[in-house]
């Protein structure tokens, strides 16, 4: 089972695959099963080219396994991965070249 502990979106710089990208949406993603546990925090670019526009193209995406073993979901596990989440992310968005606007964040986080 898939759970986002937290996703936003940002406004961001990439240009991948000679697509220019003007926004990320982030992720921390909780996967489990089967008694396994396993954190990762994820990074897609995608063109925003309107305000309406979040139409995900997962052709510039990163993703960084923060966890994985036997257990369960853990509260204090999150909260340390979430204090992380930006330089995890800005070290998966420079692999492609990109940056996250953390100071200007599209709309509400969802936790």
């Amino acid at each position: 089972m898939d759970i986002d502990v937290y996703k936003r979106y940002y406004e961001a710089d990439c240009v991948f695959n000679g697509v220019k990208r003007n926004a990320a949406v982030v992720t921390l993603t909780s996967r489990s099963g089967g008694g396994e546990i396993e954190y990762a925090a994820t990074v897609s670019f995608f063109p925003h080219v309107t305000p309406d526009d979040f139409a995900i193209s997962y052709d510039a995406y990163a993703e960084k396994i923060l966890f994985s073993g036997r257990g369960r979901r853990s509260k204090k596990r999150e909260s340390t991965f979430l204090r992380e989440l930006e330089s995890t992310v800005d070290e998966a968005a420079a692999g492609l070249g990109g940056k996250v606007f953390w100071d200007r964040p599209i709309g509400e986080a969802r936790t």
